[in-house]
C-alpha cells in the first residue's frame, strides 16, 4: 500500500512538472503570404493561450496553395523549414494549410509530432458528429481534400450533390457506418447480401510451393493432424 501511494505521488509530481513546462508549437505556413501566418497564429493563440505559438512563413512557396500543382511546389521549401524547426526542439509543428501540404513527408523527417489542420479538423468532427461538411471556394482544392478524407461511409462532392440524392435516388445506400465505424467498415451494398463459395484446387506444383509454410503454421498452433494432412500429400507423387 505504501509503495502504491509513493508511485501515485511520483506520477502526480511528474505531471505537475510537465504542466509547468512551456509548450512551444511552430506553425508553418507553406505559402508565402505572411498575413495568413499572422492570422493563423493569432487564432491559435486565442484558442490555446497556455501554449507558445510561433509562426513561420515559407517565403519560397507560392502566394497561395490552390490545388496539387501549388502543393507540390510548396513542399520542398516547407520541408527545409521543418528541418530548421528540428533544431529548436518544439513540442509540435502545425502545417498551416487545409490541404495538409507535405504533411506525410514532414512527419518522416520531423523529430516531434506534426499536425495538419485539415486532418485535425476531420478527426475533431468525427468525434462530435456523424456528418461533416467541408466548404471551399477553390475548385482545384476538391481533389486534394477528397484524397485526404480517409474514413467516411459516403462523400458528396460539389454543389450538385445534395444528401437527398444519396438517400433516395442516385444508387448509393443510405445505411452508412456511424460512430466512427467507417474506420473499418463501409456502407451497406448489394454485395453484403451476396452468398459466396470458395473453391480450392491448388494442384501439385502450388501444393509443393506452400506445403512447408502450411505445415509450420499448423504445428505452431499445435494442430498436428493438419500438419500431417499436408505432409502426406506433399510426399505422395
Amino acid at each position: 500500500m505504501v509503495a502504491f501511494k509513493c508511485k501515485v505521488k511520483i506520477r502526480k509530481l511528474a505531471h505537475e512538472q510537465y504542466k509547468r513546462q512551456e509548450m512551444k508549437v511552430i506553425l508553418i505556413n507553406p505559402n508565402s503570404t505572411e498575413a495568413m501566418t499572422l492570422s493563423s497564429v493569432e487564432t491559435a493563440q486565442k484558442t490555446a493561450p497556455e501554449i507558445n505559438f510561433e509562426g513561420w512563413t515559407s517565403f519560397n512557396g507560392p502566394p497561395s496553395i490552390q490545388g496539387e500543382e501549388d502543393g507540390n511546389y510548396a513542399t520542398k521549401p516547407l520541408l527545409e523549414l521543418v528541418k530548421k524547426a528540428n533544431k529548436q526542439k518544439p513540442s509540435a509543428i502545425i502545417i498551416g494549410c487545409f490541404d495538409d501540404t507535405g504533411l506525410e513527408k514532414a512527419r518522416e523527417i520531423s523529430l516531434c509530432p506534426v499536425l495538419g489542420i485539415g486532418e485535425s479538423s476531420f478527426l475533431l468532427s468525427y468525434l462530435f458528429s456523424g456528418e461533416t461538411a467541408v466548404i471551399t471556394t477553390v475548385h482545384e482544392a476538391v481533389p486534394i481534400i477528397k484524397k485526404n478524407i480517409k474514413n467516411a461511409g459516403s462523400v458528396f462532392l460539389g454543389e450538385k450533390s445534395p444528401v437527398a440524392l444519396g438517400d433516395y435516388t442516385i444508387g448509393t445506400n443510405h445505411v452508412l457506418p456511424t460512430d466512427q465505424t467507417a474506420k473499418f467498415s463501409s456502407g451497406l451494398s448489394v454485395d453484403d447480401f451476396t452468398k459466396k463459395t470458395v473453391f480450392i484446387d491448388p494442384g501439385k506444383k502450388t501444393l509443393k510451393k506452400i506445403a512447408n509454410h502450411t505445415i509450420k503454421l499448423a504445428r505452431q498452433e499445435g494442430l498436428e493432424a493438419h500438419a500431417l494432412s499436408v505432409e502426406i500429400r506433399k510426399i505422395k507423387p
